[in-house]
């Protein structure tokens, strides 16, 4: 098969879909590979790199005639006219983008959306939203530590002693788990807080104290299970009571990151501006969320405000500040996906009866396959 690799042309993208070790393993499988000019320059891969894996190194037009198309990020208007009718698209197309899943099918793409996949077992390898969140959640405290006027870790020096920061994450996902372990490497004192009652041991086993707010009703408890490795939306009674628990902690904290997210809903809020208000001068919020309204009313996407005297950090793909690694990840995620579409002998072969392929799949045919409200 022939496969193309665009450039990402997204304002603030860094990464890119294919790095040398998968396109060699591509090309070791007998496929074609088409590399865009420039494609990986920003992930510190430059062109030389893929030729010597192998791939040819084109324009735009040649790596969108391709059959196969590996993207990162779903493809603009310009960029779905450059598709040939009947191409195969596999990316992060945001599957709560029905309008844009329309114009695909329009124009004859059979697209797959890996943030659809299931949160199995058998789909652990190309869990691009894990991949992804992983490194957010490191980028996050390393952000933080940036901002912080003081020291992480506890000091003791002939000078005095510096004690050590208190950071408080809420969300307990991949993200919050990969910022608990950055943090505690760093020398702070954590604490994380999660909906659900099962990452209690997870987040001490980093080495943090779980802010435990305990269920009291059966609503509760069942929404705190959560479903399909999502949290669950909680219900009112419950929230009121995290909610006095997250401010009581936030006003002794020094850094605060916010990672709760539920797919396609706006994001929770977690941090009330009052809240905010009695945060002590020069701490840290850095929120996850910023995207999809962000987990504090005061964030401002893309942009980083100070109010009240807490700097708020409200970056909106914190992925694209590791662009090299999050790359090297993303493209093993692809590479373990197309094992699912190609046949023995390379050619794309669409199984619908297996699941993650069914999962993924947003249009085919001419035809919207899934919508999402």
């Amino acid at each position: 098969m022939h496969i193309g690799v665009p450039l990402e042309t997204r304002p603030g993208e860094t990464r890119v879909a294919a790095t040398p070790e998968t396109v060699k393993k591509l090309i070791g499988q007998g496929h074609q590979v088409t590399v865009q000019r420039g494609a990986g320059v920003l992930a510190s891969v430059p062109d030389s790199a893929y030729e010597a894996a192998g791939a040819t190194i084109a324009e735009a037009d040649a790596a969108f005639a391709a059959a196969i198309l590996l993207k990162v990020n779903a493809p603009t208007d310009a960029e779905l006219a450059q598709m040939q009718p009947g191409a195969v698209l596999i990316g992060m197309l945001n599957p709560f983008d029905n309008a844009n899943i329309a114009r695909m099918a329009e124009r004859g793409i059979t697209a797959f959306a890996l943030e659809a996949a299931p949160r199995t077992s058998r789909a652990q390898s190309l869990d691009v939203l894990s991949s992804q969140a992983n490194i957010a959640g490191y980028k996050a405290v390393m952000i933080a530590a940036n901002q912080y006027p003081r020291f992480m870790p506890m000091l003791m020096t002939a000078a005095g002693t510096v004690k050590a920061a208190r950071v408080l994450i809420l969300g307990a996902g991949v993200a919050g788990l990969q910022a608990i372990a950055t943090a505690k490497r760093l020398g702070a004192v954590v604490e994380a807080s999660d909906v659900r009652p099962a990452v209690k041991e997870q987040i001490e086993s980093l080495g943090a104290k779980f802010v435990d707010v305990p269920c009291e009703t059966e609503e509760e408890r069942e929404c705190a299970e959560g479903v399909g490795g999502y949290a669950r939306p909680m219900p009112a009674s419950w929230m009121a009571r995290q909610a006095q628990a997250v401010h009581e902690r936030a006003k002794q904290a020094d850094i605060v990151i916010t990672t709760a997210l539920i797919p396609g809903r706006q994001a929770p809020v977690l941090l009330q501006e009052a809240t905010v208000a009695e945060m002590k001068p020069g701490s840290v919020i850095i929120d996850l969320a910023a995207a999809q309204g962000g987990n504090c009313p005061l964030t401002e996407a893309d942009r980083v405000v100070v109010k009240h005297g807490v700097t708020i950090v409200g970056h909106s793909n914190l992925a694209t500040l590791v662009p090299a690694d999050a790359s090297a990840l993303y493209a093993r995620n692809l590479l373990d996906f197309l094992k699912l579409v190609l046949d023995q002998d390379g050619q794309f072969q669409l199984n619908l009866e297996d699941d993650i392929v069914a999962a993924c799949l947003m249009c085919r045919d001419g035809q919207v396959v899934r919508t999402n409200g």
